[in-house]
């Protein structure tokens, strides 16, 4: 079949129709889900997602590592603080029961369950460093930057590349020696492993699949992530997460006045 017409190339495409392979958005979701979606390893993917939504990451191979990013859905000049998720929660390594805030002291996701890693120093790999490493850091080469992939998934939510801050990543760990900072890469993912968050607000999510950034291996390793996600319900004053400390009771409330002031909770 001949592309070199435009009845060619429409045929083409046509033909393509119901081809499905590993890595794909699943449209419909199934089963009540509102995202289901297969990411290659050094590749990308963005959602909208409403606020109760609980979205589960899964490891299928042992070698994923997702870089994400989030951002309130309709003024997403709040967003992500890793910095501020250390600091008010005194935890560098986070895990089931702790919460992902914004640079405004809100919650942006609770995290419901995690048997990853969750790593918060690092960030995601930049174009230079890959192509220093592995040759080529570019979107759509061999080993493509976690945050030139970011910026694609930025720019189809209408973000900038200067709207991107340091990123959270799952399943590859990273430990700080207490003695002189040096950090030692914990390759500590497995098949089938898995984290869900559940969405505070609404929120824009955005995800890069590819390499940690301190990974020493000399290869470019990343394998498919799985996400799905369902709706769900927020978390209510009377769930023991809200109460589970101090600063946790105070970042919810400072969720539910701002949503309440907008007629959302």
């Amino acid at each position: 079949m001949t592309t070199a017409t435009t009845h060619g190339a429409r045929d083409h495409a046509r033909a393509q129709d119901g081809t499905e392979v590993e890595a794909m958005p699943r449209i419909p979701a199934p089963d009540g889900a509102v995202w289901a979606e297969t990411v290659a390893g050094g590749n990308y993917t963005h959602k909208v997602l409403a606020r109760g939504t609980e979205v589960r990451f899964t490891d299928l191979e042992g070698d994923a590592c997702a870089h994400v990013l989030l951002y309130v859905a309709d003024r997403p000049f709040e967003r992500l603080n890793v910095a501020d998720t250390v600091k008010v929660l005194w935890n560098a390594y986070p895990g089931a029961g702790h919460l992902l805030l914004s640079d405004q002291g809100r919650v942006l996701a609770s995290v419901l369950a995690a048997d990853v890693p969750v790593e918060t120093v690092c960030g995601t790999s930049t174009l230079a460093r890959n192509t220093a490493r592995y040759g080529d850091g570019s979107p759509h080469g061999a080993s493509p930057a976690g945050r030139e992939l970011l910026k694609l998934a930025a720019a189809k939510n209408g973000l900038a590349p200067r709207d991107l801050p340091p990123s959270i990543s799952f399943f590859k760990g990273v430990r700080v020696d207490p003695d002189d900072g040096r950090l030692t890469f914990e390759n500590s993912s497995r098949p089938g492993a898995s984290i869900t968050l559940r969405a505070e607000m609404p929120l824009i999510v955005l995800v890069a699949n590819t390499a940690h950034p301190v990974d020493p291996r000399p290869d470019y390793a990343c394998t498919p992530l799985d996400v799905l996600a369902r709706p769900g319900t927020p978390t209510r004053p009377d769930d023991p997460l809200w109460n589970s400390t101090p600063e946790a009771r105070r970042a919810f409330l400072n969720t539910a006045d701002h949503l309440t002031a907008r007629g959302i909770a």
